[in-house]
């Protein structure tokens, strides 16, 4: 009588990893620990155990141990946290924002214990080299900002003057700032209200450096005419201008009431 169970599936065929793919499957293990656990507390054991290789293999890749390792993580984190900057310059410039902003505080939340040790600093494991990766973070995200902004540098381009490039790099690390202060508020407000009021810090720093400055009241011009009435910008000037009203005694050719 023939068996009409199922056979058993064959064994699975064994796939030796080449270097390229044993190497990101080192880092994706030690960033997943990184990202919830302070440099200096992950040892390279754990990182072999999260990756399922013995710790010799691990330092095979890595001869230089956890900080070799841990210098790797950073640049591929660094490499993710870039892209969260890059957004096509389609629709209003406030909107390309937000979303880049959505995309920051969503990388920020899933990373945020080894986001706030990188941050911060004070890490025995911080060196010239890491503190270099991370300034790589920072420019490129002005650089991005600066795009979206119409000044995008480079041959033919209308680069960024002094007061403009300021503005966008002081933003920048009020960003990051924010985004520490929320970690350690327990990621309150919402990420969404904290998106929508970084988004307004940008817009009030554009406005009041246009004030001074020539190239940014023609930024701000390019700009608000490609902003619609229920964006953040517009949604922000309904806000501000009957509070901005208030202030109408402080101008010059305010006269005394009656």
């Amino acid at each position: 009588m023939t068996s009409t169970a199922a056979a058993p599936p064959p064994p699975r065929a064994y796939r030796r990893l080449s270097v390229e793919e044993r190497r990101a499957q080192l880092l994706v293990a030690a960033l997943g620990l990184f990202a919830h656990r302070a440099p200096d507390d992950v040892s390279l054991d754990e990182v072999a155990v999260a990756a399922g290789v013995s710790r010799p293999l691990v330092y095979r890749y890595f001869p230089g141990g956890r900080q070799q390792l841990y210098e790797a993580a950073l640049g591929s984190a660094a490499d993710e946290l870039k892209l969260c900057f890059t957004e096509p310059p389609v629709g209003p410039p406030t909107e390309r924002v937000a979303r880049v902003l959505d995309r920051y505080l969503r990388f920020v939340d899933e990373h945020d214990t080894g986001f706030s040790a990188l941050l911060r600093g004070g890490s025995v494991v911080e060196t010239s080299r890491t503190t270099t990766i991370v300034d790589g973070v920072r420019r490129a995200a002005a650089e991005e900002i600066l795009s979206h902004l119409g000044r995008i540098g480079g041959a033919g381009g209308r680069g960024a003057g002094p007061r403009l490039r300021m503005m966008v790099r002081s933003w920048i690390a009020a960003v990051e700032a924010a985004s520490l202060i929320w970690l350690d508020e327990g990621k309150q407000p919402p990420a969404a209200e904290l998106r929508g009021w970084l988004v307004d810090h940008l817009i009030a720093l554009l406005a009041a450096t246009a004030a001074t400055d020539e190239e940014t009241a023609a930024v701000v011009r390019d700009l608000l005419a490609l902003e619609t009435s229920d964006g953040p910008a517009g949604r922000l000037a309904e806000l501000v201008i009957p509070v901005v009203a208030e202030a109408a005694h402080l101008l010059p050719h305010a006269t005394a009431a009656d």
